[in-house]
């Protein structure tokens, strides 16, 4: 089991990534700590993927000449998967601090439970 759990460490470290990014974003009420927990969940998603795409003893895709047998190359197909989902991660993480920064300026706070108050106020007051 201690051999399997070695042999595997990059998968193990992501998956405990994943966890504390997901329990960072469940029980934290700060909107900050959910983004910041989103971000170590996308960071372990990465990291599993290019832990399976690594082949000990592959070289890089790059073909040249003399030099065309696919048995040597790493599948590249995970590190462009990272790399569209590193650009669409950091893409929703600014959308995310914006909203953020709009409700901080709109309650003065970045409590959850304080913004749903003041929405619950806003609302009772409407006509």
């Amino acid at each position: 089991m201690i051999e399997m759990l070695w042999n595997n460490r990059i998968q193990v470290a992501a998956v405990i990534l994943f966890a504390v990014g997901l329990t960072t974003l469940l029980l934290h009420r700060n909107l900050l700590k959910k983004i910041i927990g989103l971000n170590i969940m996308d960071t372990a998603g990465y990291l599993f993927l290019t832990s399976l795409g690594y082949i000990e003893g592959r070289l890089a895709p790059i073909v040249t000449e003399g030099s065309t047998d696919p048995a040597r190359y790493v599948n590249p197909l995970p590190a462009g998967l990272v790399l569209t989902g590193i650009v669409v991660s950091v893409s929703v993480t600014a959308v995310m601090l914006a909203l953020t920064l709009r409700l901080y300026r709109r309650y003065h706070t970045l409590n959850l439970d304080e913004i749903y108050k003041a929405v619950h106020r806003e609302q009772e007051e409407e006509p």
